[in-house]
């Protein structure tokens, strides 16, 4: 789940983290009074969930309320990557003298949080890691013993900051990773983390990612989820408790279980891939998957225009083949999808569930006993249709 850049930096200051105090405006007046509040120079920020606002034309510095008012009209309400700008972040202007990157991030090969960091903030950090990845810092955090204060010390010695910052770097820092841990974070990135004119240090912008599965123990941020950006598929998916990813192939997978989806969408690519036809979606159903669950992420598949056949991948064991049946019969009848349809199912009352759907007599449907013979019927039923 992300967070907006306000949302990002007001937690961040929940952390002792030393953000600019704007405020949130809706309405072009709203930020008028916002800017006259603030008084001087302030920055009229989009919050959309996108990279590039600043070359889109979303962030605009505003010498005064007038010009703060005629900025936000213009950038509320302007589509941003597909996004529509519903609200404006206005903070009072920075006298920026150093741009620094800060972000912490989990590291899946070491199991250990991966703090990264440079002294050439404000850029596009996957840019700079290609051109010049000498340029940043990392350091691993001990997930047991946490971050050290010797590790502060090298990293703000190791990037090349003056010395006269390296204490409230050292407090930034902690302050950053105390959020993340606290957050469930995926991500808590500061960039740029500025050096003022007076040599203090600011988190002019902020990003957090917020792990899904953790959401269950962060009911505060979950209420501040915006799913304006996501696709409508994955919202359907999530609020049924699906988990689904939409892909650019034409083969619609259903499975149960994370392994088993990633071995079908294998399967699917390499007998596929010579004709480019492969996986539509990344979906699992999970373990004990329910008949209504079933029909929901049938039609969250058949949603996809791009599908033009649905694979089912089904192991029975707390999930059985029965239900599952009952949940592709319930789908199709609402649906009524043209695409062909191949199923397998195999363990738990496999026997009752192909009973059910061969009953059923639906057309364009055809049974497999292996994952390789129903990779194969897909790929062969998505080239019958061109």
């Amino acid at each position: 789940m992300k967070l907006h850049e306000y949302q990002s930096k007001f937690l961040f200051a929940d952390y002792g983290i030393p953000i600019p105090r704007g405020k949130v405006a809706t309405s072009a007046d709203e930020a008028r009074a916002i800017a006259e509040e603030l008084g001087g120079i302030v920055v009229i920020k989009a919050q959309v969930q996108v990279g590039g606002r600043g070359k889109a034309g979303g962030v605009k510095v505003a010498r005064d309320a007038d010009e703060a008012q005629h900025h936000a009209e213009r950038i509320l309400g302007m589509n941003i990557k597909g996004l529509t700008v519903e609200r404006v972040l206005v903070d009072p202007g920075a006298d920026i003298v150093q741009e620094i990157y800060l972000a912490i991030t989990n590291d899946r090969g070491a199991g250990k949080p991966l703090i990264m960091t440079s002294m050439e903030g404000g850029m596009d950090i996957e840019e700079l890691n290609r051109e010049r990845p000498e340029a940043i810092i990392r350091e691993h955090i001990d997930p047991i013993m946490g971050l050290k204060d010797f590790q502060m010390t090298y990293i703000a010695s190791a990037m090349g900051m003056p010395r006269a910052q390296w204490r409230s770097f050292g407090k930034v820092l902690k302050g950053l990773y105390n959020c993340y841990r606290a957050s469930d974070a995926e991500l808590a990135e500061i960039n740029p983390l500025a050096i003022t004119g007076d040599g203090e240090l600011l988190a002019v912008d902020g990003k957090v990612i917020i792990d899904d599965n953790a959401l269950f123990r962060q009911p505060a941020l979950t209420e501040q989820r915006d799913s304006s950006g996501e696709p409508e598929s994955e919202r359907q998916a999530r609020e049924a408790g699906i988990t689904y990813i939409k892909l650019d192939g034409q083969i619609g997978c259903m499975v149960n279980g994370a392994g088993l989806a990633m071995t079908t969408m294998d399967m699917t690519k390499l007998y596929g891939d010579a004709d480019g036809i492969g996986p539509a979606n990344f979906l699992d159903i999970g373990g004990g998957a329910s008949p209504e669950q079933v029909a929901a992420a049938l039609r969250i598949i058949l949603s996809d225009s791009n599908v033009k056949c649905v694979l089912f991948n089904i192991f029975g064991g707390i999930t059985r083949c029965d239900e599952v049946a009952h949940g592709i019969l319930t789908a199709y009848n609402e649906v009524k999808p043209s695409v062909p349809m191949v199923i397998r199912l195999q363990g738990t009352n496999a026997v009752e569930g192909s009973k059910i759907i061969n009953e059923a007599r639906i057309p364009n449907i055809a049974g497999a006993d292996t994952l390789t013979e129903a990779a194969k019927r897909a790929v062969a039923a998505v080239k019958e249709q061109g």
